[in-house]
């Protein structure tokens, strides 16, 4: 049985773990103090755990805070815009309104369904784009890295940029010194390939109209790297350090189309395939520069 002095330094242990300030007493080789080691342990992963609770919470009270945020926009905008849509509607069904009332309305009618649909397409882009980003940060999307061809993942990006690059008329440009035979390094195409759009899509929307976006590829020691230059304004050295952030937006580029998603997502896929990316800052060359590596 255990003697009075046992159960009171056991009781004494209860208080001292209930007020947090348990404290192991001086070790010997007795049953109690093996207790109080393993007492101190078993504390020391608690509160461990506890907190990376707390920060799971918080982490999750700052995402719904996000999505509020960013879902705001365009769900305002659809709703004031089919307000507008359903006014000028009312005004076609009216024999009262003059002809040339009607034309007009007709052509806003357009308008104001061309304006629904942008924003819709947005949402969309968001909602993907968010369900992307909580399965990355939840561990729950699977990336598999493995010797994958570079020449496939570079021409499948560049055709998916190539359309905007073809409507805002600028030249996408692949440098003829990237394909090589064989050229291969480890990666999973799918997400890679969504993260190197990500790089490229930014790329044609921060150049200037009739400007040029340029890819092409630097071997080092260890890693395969892939450059995409635009003839934009650049990156900052201060901003070069924040543009990797969840729904960060420079003050410059506001006017820009965007949710602020896509840079934050390169970084986690190249991350959990032992890859990273770097900015070169527009004080060190002209126009924008991404470096996208990619391990051997």
């Amino acid at each position: 049985m255990f003697s009075n002095k046992t159960i009171d330094r056991l009781d004494e242990m209860l208080d001292e773990a209930m007020s947090g300030k348990f404290c192991e007493s001086n070790y010997d080789e007795s049953k109690l103090s093996r207790i109080e080691s393993r007492w101190k342990a078993f504390l020391g992963t608690s509160v461990l755990s506890n907190q990376n609770l707390e920060a799971e919470r918080h982490r999750l009270e700052e995402f719904i805070s996000d999505i509020s945020h960013q879902t705001k926009t365009p769900m305002t905008n659809i709703k004031m815009y089919t307000e507008l849509l359903y006014e000028e509607a009312r005004m076609l069904n009216d024999p009262k309104v003059p002809e040339e009332d009607v034309a007009a309305s007709a052509r806003k009618i357009l308008k104001y369904a061309e304006k629904i649909k942008n924003q819709n397409q947005r949402l969309e882009f968001l909602v993907d784009s968010l369900t992307k980003l909580s399965r990355l940060e939840n561990g729950t999307l699977e990336i598999v890295a493995k010797p994958s061809d570079v020449n496939e993942l570079i021409s499948e990006a560049v055709a998916i940029a190539k359309p905007k690059a073809v409507i805002k008329n600028v030249e996408l440009v692949v440098s003829e010194s990237t394909y090589k035979e064989n050229q291969t390094a480890s990666f999973d195409m799918k997400w890679t390939q969504e993260a190197l759009s990500n790089v490229l899509d930014n790329a044609v929307k921060y150049s200037p109209e009739g400007g040029k976006v340029t890819v092409s590829i630097t071997d080092t020691e260890m890693y395969l790297a892939i450059h995409v230059v635009d003839e934009g304004k650049g990156i900052s050295e201060e901003e070069s350090a924040r543009i990797f952030g969840r729904f960060y937006r420079s003050s410059g580029n506001q006017q820009v189309e965007g949710v602020g998603i896509g840079l934050y997502l390169t970084r986690e896929i190249l991350s959990k395939e032992d890859g990273y990316i770097k900015v070169i800052p527009n004080d060190k060359r002209e126009g924008g520069e991404f470096i996208l590596y990619l391990r051997k």
